[in-house]
């Protein structure tokens, strides 16, 4: 089918940063900004979500209709709340203005971009968007939740539930198995005559599980469709390394129209087969698939856009543009997440004594004199720190020491009043690990939870911003960091290389091992130091509060190369 316009677009995804409560990570933030740049070019996309037990509830959804569904073996009722997509995340008064004509089929074709909500128990995990599975069931809960939720996307829009759109576009492994239903089981059959669109968002999560033996398999969840999947479910739905298991991400990528990757470099790694010995992430597993569709024209790298506004570049006032202030900021976000745990941890304490350390030596220094703030905020996961804990053979012979020490007896060196804040939430025994060094390194303030003003101005106040990522498909820090002026050290992968420049506006790294991208950070890290204070830097940390990748210019790639197929 070739489509002249398109009008009307439903993105299904796991996340949504316009909603407050719902962002794990990067997938959010496209979530968020990708509707409002659609609409500018006469593009409406709504978004379906789980409401995860609360959201419905916060922004006074309207109950729009309930659905029910053969899972797991039994009859299950879904229901379906609705709202306008909120202008900003704070607003839950959108429903007000909005009456019960505004929600009959005919109107919802002509809407303003709506989000639906899908609430059932299953969905709700004490307000969390994903579960922490256990190692021995990988994704079990999630699987089974984005199972349920999938079919009841798909369910809507083969009932006309929801209104008509152009384009399907399903986003990561939560939403993949709308793109089984649509090509594998007959009764979905008229979700053929729209276009589906896949992104992936990050590779290295697929969603595995086994076919059957399990609570949380395919035939557990799909009982009355296990034995009358189409032929082509034998070349799709499978996971090419474990016969037995079922691979969403795969589904996705084989049984859509187009797959989108988050960067144009990105797109490109992922068709090389992964050597996480060597510190390549490409494929996963799935590369030969990502290859079929490449030669098909039917794999398009597009970067993620950032949001500027270019009418204020100083998003805080002087007044709260100090060191100490943010420091201060630190603490109480570090109290705050006390509140929540019965016992103060050790991170927690580490991090309030060297803050009290720091501000302690600012009130002995020279008056004006501030420390160098190499700052990063990110998730703890292999991805984003494998390369900081790698061991480090240093010139001098030490080899009991990681990256990260290394790293940070370098700044010692060179900066001695500087402090690496580091902020960031995720698997704990990295977090273990981290907390090791930050008990060693009086500067390093390692703050482990999140925040989104502590993070803001991390990005707003730090010198020179560092991100290792082993992969990255696009990033967005980076692009928050370079927005607010703040040059980034970067390991040249996937979208950090497709966003900055080395010596123009920011500074890479590379290496073909992981001794060779560990001996290279901490030599560019050195050379980056040196370079501090200099007519260079002032010219790179100037061309990066320069560069703009912008939601407009992606919203018509999307429109010019994915959606018009």
């Amino acid at each position: 089918m070739t489509q002249e316009n398109v009008n009307r677009v439903l993105l299904v995804a796991a996340e949504n940063d316009a909603l407050y409560g719902a962002k794990v990570g990067g997938m959010a933030d496209v979530i968020r900004d990708l509707p409002p740049a659609l609409a500018q070019c006469g593009v409406i996309a709504d978004v379906a979500m789980p409401n995860y037990g609360f959201l419905a509830e916060h922004y006074h959804a309207k109950h729009f209709a309930n659905i029910s569904l053969d899972f797991a073996g039994s009859k299950h009722t879904v229901k379906v709340f609705c709202m306008p997509r909120p202008k900003h995340k704070t607003d839950a008064s959108a429903m007000s203005r909005m009456s019960d004509a505004d929600l009959q089929p005919q109107q919802l074709q002509t809407n303003p971009p709506m989000v639906y909500l899908f609430d059932h128990p299953l969905f709700n995990h004490n307000g969390q968007v994903y579960c922490n599975g256990a190692h021995d069931r990988p994704f079990a809960e999630d699987a089974t939740k984005f199972a349920l939720f999938s079919l009841s996307v798909a369910t809507c829009l083969v009932d006309n539930i929801l209104p008509r759109y152009d384009v399907l576009h399903l986003h990561d492994w939560h939403a993949a198995m709308v793109a089984m239903l649509r090509k594998c089981v007959d009764y979905f059959d008229s979700l053929n005559s729209m276009e589906c669109i896949y992104t992936i968002h990050n590779l290295a999560l697929q969603g595995v599980r086994p076919f059957s033996g399990d609570q949380s398999s395919f035939q557990a969840w799909f009982p009355q469709y296990a034995s009358q999947l189409k032929p082509v479910a034998n070349q799709s739905i499978y996971d090419p390394r474990y016969s037995n298991c079922i691979n969403p991400m795969r589904m996705g990528i084989v049984l859509s129209d187009k797959v989108h990757l988050v960067s144009p470099t990105y797109a490109q790694e992922v068709l090389l087969p992964s050597d996480h010995q060597k510190g390549f992430f490409g494929g996963e597993g799935l590369e030969a698939d990502l290859a079929v569709k490449a030669e098909h024209q039917q794999l398009i790298g597009i970067i993620n856009g950032c949001m500027y506004d270019d009418s204020s570049q100083t998003q805080t006032s002087a007044a709260d543009n100090t060191v100490l202030d943010l420091l201060r900021l630190a603490e109480n976000a570090i109290l705050s997440w006390q509140t929540k745990v019965e016992h103060v941890s050790a991170l927690d304490s580490i991090a309030l004594s060297r803050i009290s350390q720091l501000k302690m030596a600012m009130s002995l220094a020279e008056k004006d004199a501030t420390p160098f703030l190499l700052t990063s905020v990110g998730r703890l996961t292999e991805q984003k720190v494998l390369l900081l804990l790698q061991p480090y053979d240093s010139p001098n012979g030490q080899s009991d020491i990681t990256v990260l020490e290394a790293l940070l007896q370098a700044f010692k060196q060179q900066q001695p009043n500087g402090v690496l804040l580091l902020l960031g939430s995720g698997d704990d025994q990295i977090a273990k690990d981290l907390q090791m060094v930050a008990a060693r390194f009086d500067n390093l303030v390692f703050m482990h939870g999140y925040d989104e003003l502590l993070s803001d101005r991390l990005y707003q106040q730090g010198d020179l911003f560092l991100m290792p990522s082993s992969f990255e498909p696009c990033g967005i820090s980076q692009m928050l960091a370079m927005r607010e002026g703040q040059p980034c050290l970067v390991h040249a992968v996937g979208g950090l290389k497709d966003t900055i420049e080395d010596n123009v506006s920011g500074w890479a790294f590379t290496g073909a091992s992981l001794p060779e991208q560990s001996e290279a950070l901490v030599e560019r890290f050195r050379q980056v130091l040196a370079l501090y204070g200099t007519p260079t830097w002032r010219k790179v940390a100037k061309n990066a509060a320069k560069q703009r990748f912008t939601w407009d210019c992606v919203a018509k790639d999307y429109i010019e190369k994915l959606y018009r197929l």
